[in-house]
């Protein structure tokens, strides 16, 4: 199973990712694993990656693309990944096609994980405070809720006129929001 989890911030991405990874048995893959990989590791791309993060920019799709192309190249992928954060953005979606195409593979389905935006919010919020993450205000958490309305939602516009679309309602309980996306991928 070869899959592109998509949502927005709070949706439960992270959860989900997990679990059907854990259920496919295929590698969970998010691009802030792999940033922090390749920052660690000291690679070239790590150190170029750190140069914008440092600067609290967003890595270029030249590197972020670079990196996942890595990624995808090693053994543990071969029977296939469940993408979690990658692509953000139509471009990279056309990017992955590539990748994949290159290896001799393709994707198998996108799944999007859809979600109230006060809901979302709210969730957030209280995780925010459970979690002690300050930087996660009510303003800061509407504005990821934009950026990803702006930039990454059009990927499942990308997906969909592809036919691999696949949208699930995310704001049941977490084994509910599971079985959903089984179904859904199965009945595809």
């Amino acid at each position: 199973m070869r899959t592109v989890l998509l949502g927005p911030p709070g949706a439960g991405k992270g959860t989900q990712a997990t679990r059907l990874a854990e259920r496919w048995q295929v590698p969970a893959i998010s691009t802030g694993d792999i940033f922090r990989a390749n920052v660690q590791g000291k690679t070239e791309l790590g150190r170029r990656a750190q140069e914008y993060m440092s600067a609290g920019a967003l890595v270029p799709d030249e590197i972020t693309n670079a990196m996942v192309r890595d990624r995808l190249a090693e053994d543990d992928v071969a029977g296939g990944f469940l993408l979690d954060g990658y692509p953000r953005n139509p471009d990279q979606a056309v990017e992955l096609d590539t990748m994949l195409s290159d290896l001799g593979v393709e994707l198998d389905v996108a799944i999007e994980i859809t979600a109230d935006r006060d809901e979302v919010t709210d969730r957030l919020l209280k995780r925010a405070e459970i979690e002690g993450r300050a930087d996660d205000t009510e303003p800061v958490i509407r504005k990821r809720l934009e950026v990803y309305a702006k930039q990454t939602a059009p990927v499942a516009a990308y997906y969909d006129g592809r036919g691999l679309l696949v949208q699930v309602d995310g704001m049941s309980e977490i084994d509910a929001v599971t079985e959903a996306i089984i179904a859904a991928v199965a009945d595809r």
